[in-house]
């Protein structure tokens, strides 16, 4: 699942989990075609910032370093951070920044700058929110105090007015984070999609799937 049993990021499923559904698969739902509809993201974009995450991580597994071309130093640390509280590693898939979420970021961030001027206003906000909190930066907080500042804005209905500008980050950067993780090759895999492949034989459609549409007694 995303997260511990008591992470923060309960505030986004709290109502799926009851059912008997993962985070991960709840995330799926959640931000799926309409949600990253909203993002600025083109298909063709998409396809750009994939070969860039793939060159990038094709780069690290052979010991060179990514150089974020938007992100400044602490930025880049305080985003690492943040996308793999979003999603961790599970006994599923690897994390967030195991996918490549914070290249696929920096990618879109340093080509089309004036659409994701919310970024660094983002990364302040809760930077300033943890030292207004705990005293501290919030890459100087552990994850659990992390996870509490976000139990406050996961949830826009029960979130306080004063937090309202860290609702809306929070949404923006889940959504993002999903975008670029269920574009990358672990995402994919997660999803289970194996794309347009040959079947051998084709047995008709199955009794579970007639069930649904209701054209099976």
């Amino acid at each position: 699942m995303i997260g511990e049993a008591d992470s923060s990021l309960d505030a986004c499923v709290e109502g799926a989990a009851s059912r008997g559904s993962t985070r991960r698969d709840v995330l799926k739902a959640a931000v799926g075609a309409a949600a990253l509809a909203a993002l600025p993201i083109t298909p063709a974009d998409a396809e750009r910032a994939m070969a860039h995450v793939d060159a990038a991580l094709g780069r690290q597994r052979q010991g060179v370093a990514y150089r974020p071309r938007w992100f400044q130093p602490d930025e880049w640390r305080q985003i690492n951070v943040i996308v793999d509280l979003i999603i961790p590693r599970d006994e599923r898939s690897g994390s967030a920044t195991e996918a490549g979420v914070p290249q696929y970021m920096d990618f879109f961030c340093a080509e089309y700058g004036s659409s994701y001027a919310w970024m660094r206003d983002a990364l302040r906000w809760f930077d300033g929110f943890s030292y207004n909190t705990f005293g501290k930066s919030f890459l100087k907080i552990t994850n659990a105090e992390r996870r509490r500042l976000f139990d406050q804005v996961a949830w826009p209905a029960k979130a306080a007015p004063n937090l309202r500008d860290g609702v809306a980050f929070f949404n923006r950067l889940r959504d993002f984070t999903a975008s670029g993780f269920f574009s990358s090759q672990v995402g994919v895999k997660d999803l289970g999609y194996v794309g347009n492949v040959a079947l051998p034989a084709w047995n008709g459609c199955p009794s579970a799937a007639r069930k649904h549409l209701g054209v099976d007694g």
